[in-house]
């Protein structure tokens, strides 16, 4: 009778906490939804340009498997540095030469792999010549996730525990006590941001240059432009964490947004190609913080590219801070007007 009792209350609790109720019953089911989206999504075929390549070679190639264009080699090499394509093969005196994009190592290896299926080595090592604009035969799949990975766990960690802290500002009664003196809104939310940021500052130079000089990732371009998109990234984490802690009334209910706005962006952060995902959800992608500190992120460690090649991706993490920072204003209209 005890324990029908102890289990009569369990459930009466959870019938009253609908948020959790729906943390058991609905987030597993959107989490696997999305999963099935991403793995269930379009095989990705790379796109290789054809450079002075006789056509007879070209018409026997099989296009099964890849995208094949025909190009000037000028506009092909402004292509590949954009994005666009993934190779070039150009003819040079009987031997093909192969210039990979080298970013991604999947990608390499396809390209390579489809080329010999195409019989177009002949003697392997003397008619056909490979190079790679970035990365290289070395790059390994943790050096391409890893620049991905560095920005998730930064944003992962510092959204948690700036959620967490805000909210124990709420329930400890330490913001309601701010709440009655003369202090404005803004006032409140920047300082918060400034404390906390201090410590995510710490905590951002310190995971770079862990994950650069101790775990090796592979780093072609500048230190600070990565540390600089780091710092970004927390700060955008910081202010969506104190953001989301205002419609939590503990750290279990916290803990319950991970699903709903950390997981998803996992999936839509680089480390599966976007072009693969299913069209009517892969629009998401461009409202996720995390989709354009990836993009930058590799396109520093990877590509070794400079400010200007990742100026839109800085000014997308600063708009999605400011936006955070203003709701955070807005939200505190609910304790007090100012």
């Amino acid at each position: 009778m005890r324990s029908k009792a102890i289990a009569s209350r369990i459930i009466r609790q959870f019938i009253r906490d609908k948020r959790t109720l729906a943390l058991m019953l609905i987030a597993p089911l959107f989490i696997l939804t999305l999963v099935s989206l991403v793995f269930n999504g379009k095989d990705y075929h790379p796109t290789i340009a054809f450079v002075h390549v006789p056509k007879k070679i070209i018409q026997t190639l099989d296009t099964k498997d890849t995208h094949i264009k025909t190009m000037e080699q000028k506009r092909a090499q402004t292509a590949i540095h954009n994005g666009d394509i993934d190779a070039i093969v150009s003819n040079d005196q009987g031997t093909l030469k192969v210039l990979l994009e080298g970013s991604d190592p999947s990608t390499n290896q396809a390209i390579l792999q489809w080329l010999q299926k195409q019989q177009l080595k002949g003697q392997p090592g003397k008619n056909l010549s490979v190079h790679y604009l970035h990365g290289g035969k070395d790059l390994n799949s943790f050096d391409n996730f890893g620049s991905v990975l560095l920005g998730f766990f930064v944003f992962f960690f510092v959204f948690i525990v700036s959620g967490v802290s805000f909210l124990r500002e709420r329930t400890t009664g330490t913001l309601e006590r701010l709440l009655s003196t003369p202090i404005r809104r803004g006032e409140i939310v920047c300082g918060y941001i400034f404390g906390f940021g201090l410590f995510t500052l710490i905590q951002s130079t310190l995971v770079t240059w862990y994950s650069i000089n101790v775990l090796n990732m592979w780093m072609v371009g500048s230190f600070w432009l990565v540390l600089l998109i780091i710092v970004l990234l927390a700060l955008t984490a910081l202010t969506l964490g104190t953001l989301l802690s205002a419609f939590a009334n503990n750290e279990l209910q916290m803990i319950q947004f991970i699903p709903l706005v950390i997981v998803p962006q996992v999936f839509f952060s680089g480390l599966f190609k976007i072009d693969t995902i299913s069209d009517w959800i892969s629009w998401i992608a461009p409202f996720m913080p995390l989709y354009y500190g990836a993009d930058a992120l590799r396109n520093i460690m990877l590509r070794g590219n400079g400010f200007a090649d990742i100026t839109l991706d800085i000014l997308a993490l600063c708009g999605f801070i400011l936006l955070f920072v203003v709701l955070n204003i807005l939200v505190l209209r609910r304790y007090r007007k100012l």
